[in-house]
């Protein structure tokens, strides 16, 4: 029997390996497939995990500041600073713009509000150095395009790129740019110039708060306009031993904001973020699985009929049909065989030109494999039947 299949596989072994790759690269689209949604939920991790946060306290009744806008005042934090089981406390703020470096290319990145050596600051770098100024200085994730020494603008102030990281991204895959918090907070929350100025001649000609007889009053308003005190959350790293949902409802009920463990933040990026997502990236599986097999389906189908009056001879001198089904069946293998292996190699060449991350596992490739053998074996039931209805007289017909 595998005789049998060897050498018709050898007579026409052009087109069976031609069809091996064709079905290789929608194996290999398929894979990707995969990839892309596991590097989405990685993303969300990594995020999570750079962060070096076991709570977020944000902006109550919201489930910033990932998935909602979130906006607290910046002095929240020390009160939280004073909590029992808090070791460290910081503010960040988070802020999603399109970025220029300096050879003109513009990408997607998160602008991050940092304190340095604070929750939230990057937690390694692969060149340069972390920030030890309050302003005007920045850490660039290499996804970025950004090298360092490079000048990058965010809103109306120049920032000198003084280290580099590495997969610092978003819950999107975006990559980070580090500031300080101070700038940060002025480039997301703070008007610009005409605005300023526009709000300061209404607050002028408001009565309210330009009294005569309350000297200073319109200056400590138009001050306040000009000033922001907001962050998006407060990342708290717990002292060894404490339980985080202990603290988190302490932090809810004393301080009046939201506060998410870390599984509760995980299951709002993963479960409830990129949900639709992921539920996109199913159909598309499910509809390229049904591809798949009609492609191999009508394959095998093409090569059982290409070969009727050798089967008959083959019936004719007694071959069982047994022999005769388990031949194409071992082609219809034969060639989920090559196309998985054109697919697994393509998948791992072109992963890295994806914009986003692709992450191939392992365990995704045996089930693909596995997946791969049993449509394969399916779409040769079509074959097989139209094989065993061949009469025998068809060799001398």
């Amino acid at each position: 029997m595998i005789s049998l299949a060897g050498r018709d596989i050898a007579h026409s072994w052009g087109k069976f390996v031609l069809t091996g790759l064709g079905l290789g690269l929608l194996i290999g689209v398929t894979l990707s497939m995969a990839g892309i949604y596991r590097g989405m939920v990685d993303d969300a991790q990594a995020l999570l995990g750079n962060s070096q946060a076991d709570l977020w306290v944000v902006q109550k009744d919201t489930q910033g500041p990932y998935a909602e806008s979130s906006s607290i005042k910046d002095d929240v934090v020390r009160s939280v600073r004073g909590m029992p089981g808090v070791a460290q406390a910081a503010n960040v703020t988070y802020l999603t713009m399109q970025v220029q470096n300096p050879s003109g290319l513009e990408s997607r990145t998160m602008v991050v509000g940092i304190e340095p050596n604070q929750p939230g600051a990057p937690a390694y770098l692969v060149a340069g150095r972390q920030l030890t100024r309050d302003h005007y200085e920045a850490v660039a994730d290499v996804k970025t395009g950004l090298k360092l020494g490079d000048e990058v603008r965010v809103r109306r102030h120049s920032y000198h790129v003084v280290g580099i990281t590495q997969r610092m991204v978003s819950s999107g895959g975006d990559p980070m740019l580090f500031i300080p918090l101070k700038d940060a907070q002025e480039a997301q929350f703070l008007k610009d110039n005409d605005t300023v100025v526009n709000d300061r001649t209404r607050t002028a000609a408001n009565p309210a708060f330009n009294r005569p007889s309350v000297p200073g009053l319109l200056e400590a308003v138009q001050g306040l306009q000009t000033s922001s005190h907001n962050v998006n959350a407060v990342l708290v790293q717990l002292q060894p031993g404490w339980n985080s949902d202990d603290v988190a409802a302490e932090l809810m009920r004393w301080k009046h904001v939201q506060v998410y463990t870390r599984a509760g933040m995980e299951d709002i990026l993963v479960a409830k973020l990129i949900a639709t997502s992921a539920k996109q990236i199913g159909m598309f599986l499910a509809i390229l699985a049904v591809v798949s097999a009609a492609i191999v389906a009508f394959i095998i189908y093409t090569m059982t009929l290409g070969k009727i009056r050798e089967i008959a001879v083959l019936k004719l001198i007694g071959t069982r049909n047994r022999t005769i089904a388990g031949m194409i069946l071992q082609q219809a293998l034969g060639l989920g065989l090559i196309g998985f292996m054109v697919g697994k190699t393509a998948a791992t060449a072109w992963a890295p030109i994806f914009p986003k991350y692709v992450l191939l596992m392992p365990r995704d490739a045996v089930i693909g494999l596995v997946a791969t053998l049993m449509i394969c074996a399916l779409a040769s039931v079509l074959a097989i039947r139209v094989a065993l209805k061949v009469d025998p007289a068809e060799a001398i017909g």
